[in-house]
């Protein structure tokens, strides 16, 4: 069974710093790429970023683009999001997902699992 779980999330002041962690369990074999999302009550889930399996290549959302960083230890199956500058408006429910194709995106259809979420809440 493949399991997607979450960690790093917490209360920052905005300008701070917070670095969340992802470890993803059943995918020995597959090349996969992961992402990380971000749902407020009330909206859609949306895309923060994402990244191929070797690393390589990344995408971000308009918003959140100098301020997150994205990367990977695959030896470890862990997946990063280190957040810089944060605002109130990064606050949120942060999920890890990964998808079993190589293609990258930031449509949450795009993914097949999902972790239980990490909540984020920058104040002002």
């Amino acid at each position: 069974q493949v399991q997607v779980v979450e960690s790093g999330g917490g209360l920052v002041q905005a300008g701070g710093s917070l670095r969340l962690s992802c470890t993803a369990s059943g995918l020995t074999r597959n090349k996969y790429s992961m992402g990380w999302f971000r749902q407020t009550p009330g909206k859609e889930r949306e895309g923060v970023s994402c990244i191929n399996y070797s690393g390589v290549s990344t995408y971000y959302r308009d918003s959140v683009k100098g301020r997150f960083t994205v990367s990977r230890d695959n030896a470890k199956n862990t997946l990063y999001l280190q957040m810089n500058s944060l605002k109130p408006e990064d606050t949120a429910m942060y999920y890890c997902a990964a998808a079993g194709r190589v293609s990258l995106s930031l449509l949450p259809s795009h993914y097949d699992y999902w972790g239980q979420g990490t909540q984020v809440t920058v104040s002002s």
